[in-house]
């Protein structure tokens, strides 16, 4: 018979939290060491790995470039989160939260760094004039779903994924939690595909990168493998949505960036030029 946890009067970091990530958190900010980042030669820096945040701004560079935005080429450097990479003084210069993706504009003076991947998602949209419509209602309706990802995202990756995968020990309240809210999520998500091709409304945007990354390679069964266990089915019109993304290449080239998992033809650990994508 186990026996009921008991929370102390006052928490203390006094032992490991457990899981596969436990050595990336702890309950303090800063840097650990120092290191410097490294620069390349193009004006967008990118410190970033190939998670769904990651991916987010690695399709959207690649879509950019897509569009003809020569300006839009970047390097993108590995930031191993596992191993600590991102509390390098250098990182947290760039993003003091100490997360991936993080930004450095090099083409304005003074350079500025852009960090959480919702303001890097709008910060290039705008600097590039594209994938964010200029229209106030289709750009107001884009914004809702961007900061709808923003707001949701934490309940699917540190709530369903964190608990059906990652955690230690398997908690079934835990689990059944966050699984109501992740199978919520995909509903609303449905209901507006169903009326919608895109998040924003006609065209593809920003909105439909970010919440792709996350949900689209849901269903799809890459990111958790767990498109069996919520019945992804039941939400067709996000199984359309999430295909069509899919099938874009600049979308199968970003995914490629920073990742270093997978079958190897897929990994691309750092992008410095279109050809490193060859």
């Amino acid at each position: 018979m186990s026996t009921a946890y008991v929370p102390p009067k006052v928490w203390r970091n006094d032992a490991a939290s457990g899981g596969k990530f436990a050595s990336t958190n702890r309950p303090v900010a800063g840097p650990t060491h120092e290191k410097a980042l490294p620069v390349g030669k193009h004006p967008l820096q990118l410190y970033s790995m190939g998670t769904p945040n990651g991916v987010k701004i690695t399709i959207l560079l690649e879509e950019l470039l897509a569009l003809g935005h020569s300006a839009a080429e970047y390097d993108a450097w590995l930031i191993r989160i596992g191993e600590g990479d991102q509390f390098s003084s250098g990182f947290v210069e760039v993003n003091p939260n100490s997360k991936i993706p993080a930004l450095l504009d090099l083409g304005v003076e003074p350079p500025l760094r852009v960090f959480e991947s919702g303001a890097i998602l709008l910060y290039l949209a705008e600097k590039f004039a594209a994938l964010l419509p200029e229209d106030l209602s289709a750009r107001t309706e884009t914004l809702n779903w961007l900061f709808w990802q923003m707001g949701s995202a934490p309940y699917l990756g540190g709530g369903f994924g964190h608990f059906y995968v990652y955690a230690p020990e398997k908690i079934e309240y835990a689990i059944n939690r966050f699984t109501m809210e992740a199978k919520r999520q995909l509903d609303v998500l449905n209901r507006r595909l169903e009326e919608s091709p895109y998040l924003g409304g006609a065209d593809y945007s920003i909105a439909d990168i970010a919440v792709w990354s996350w949900y689209g390679q849901l269903v799809l069964g890459t990111v958790y493998d767990a498109a069996e266990f919520l019945a992804v089915e039941e939400y067709p019109h996000v199984l359309r949505w999430a295909r069509a993304i899919a099938d874009r290449p600049a979308v199968k080239r970003g995914i490629r960036v920073n990742r270093t998992w997978g079958d190897e033809a897929t990994r691309v650990p750092e992008r410095h030029s279109a050809a490193d994508l060859d």
